[in-house]
């Protein structure tokens, strides 16, 4: 299972399409970390400002109709993740069929992301 962190209203937008961030048509993937505690790292450093609630989607990523492939974040990886961490990227949108839970960012008094818990 490989995790994808995305705010709500943004999952939410158009329910019958596969979704497809802005990372796809920027970057030419989309990023996905590799486990919870990655995943959570990830959302305390780049998404506390984003709107709420914010989600993780676990995929499956056998389930994915584009490609996905394990590599190295460039230029490094976000602080609190370690060197050698290899992030799932997929060069597609992220089919929904390959959703098989959907988890809620918890934070902290002091605004930092601790836990994903079942959403709804």
């Amino acid at each position: 299972m490989i995790y994808h962190v995305v705010p709500l209203d943004d999952w939410s937008a158009e329910p019958d399409r596969p979704y497809a961030p802005a990372s796809l048509a920027r970057e030419g993937f989309v990023h996905c970390s590799p486990d919870e505690e990655t995943t959570l790292t990830i959302a305390d450093a780049f998404y506390r400002t984003a709107p709420r609630p914010l989600l993780a989607l676990v995929l499956d990523e056998t389930r994915l109709t584009a490609r996905c492939v394990w590599e190295a974040a460039a230029p490094a990886p976000p602080p609190g993740v370690q060197e050698d961490t290899r992030f799932p990227h997929v060069f597609g949108p992220l089919d929904r069929d390959a959703v098989v839970r959907v988890l809620e960012v918890r934070w902290d008094e002091h605004g930092r992301a601790t836990a994903l818990t079942d959403a709804g």
